[in-house]
């Protein structure tokens, strides 16, 4: 991360395009070191997806920011604000334009939200965890409602993404196993929806998907 960060930070002060740039490679190095070092495979399955869209994602471990950083070509991300305060991952997040949210108050956090994003590029992929935070495998926690509010508010597209990247590269813990991880976009969410379906919809739909994907590594 360092070296990639020292050779492009002047580049990427200069331009969104070398950001980019900048940030796909990192995402790149890192999946093949883990391929190479840990026995650590990626597949992806569906479509990804371009143009102007939401992703609501599932979100296991630090591996699937980066899976997303690497196959969608104008990623963007809803963080946590004291991450912009990091040396290297603020420096490149606010150069991608991210949306930085405080933990809070939901009212304040969407409308802080929805602030950093009104600043920020229109035509991304911007990438929202639902539940807020990393979830490990088999742990419950309840979605909010930031991805349908930018969606109805932006008139963005909702694309669903599921993952089992937990299984392999657990949160906090330096183990990573040997494996294939997978990254899987789901279909678009229906544009009809109000808010609590809407959430209710993309909860139901990534948590049945993201569970498939575990059980099948179980299997395996």
């Amino acid at each position: 991360m360092t070296l990639f960060a020292v050779l492009g930070a002047i580049p990427s002060l200069f331009s969104r395009k070398a950001t980019y740039w900048v940030v796909r490679n990192f995402a790149g190095s890192v999946i093949l070191l883990a391929r190479i070092i840990c026995g650590l495979k990626v597949e992806l399955r569906g479509e990804v997806p371009t143009g102007n869209v939401v992703i609501a994602s599932k979100h296991q471990s630090f591996f699937d920011v980066i899976l997303h950083a690497y196959y969608l070509e104008n990623v963007n991300f809803v963080m946590k604000q004291e991450l912009t305060y990091f040396p290297i991952v603020g420096f490149y997040g606010k150069r991608l334009g991210v949306a930085p949210v405080k933990r809070g108050g939901k009212g304040k956090a969407v409308s802080q939200m929805m602030s950093g994003l009104e600043k920020s590029d229109q035509d991304t992929q911007l990438v929202i965890y639902p539940q807020g935070t990393r979830v490990a495998p088999g742990k419950v926690m309840p979605y909010k409602v930031g991805a349908a509010v930018v969606c109805q508010r932006m008139n963005r597209r909702c694309i669903l993404a599921a993952t089992n990247v937990g299984m392999y590269w657990p949160k906090h813990s330096l183990l990573r196993k040997r494996g294939t991880v997978v990254l899987e976009y789901l279909g678009e969410v229906p544009n009809d929806l109000q808010t609590k379906s809407f959430v209710k919809y993309i909860e139901k739909n990534i948590e049945k998907a993201s569970n498939d994907l575990m059980a099948e590594a179980i299997l395996k």
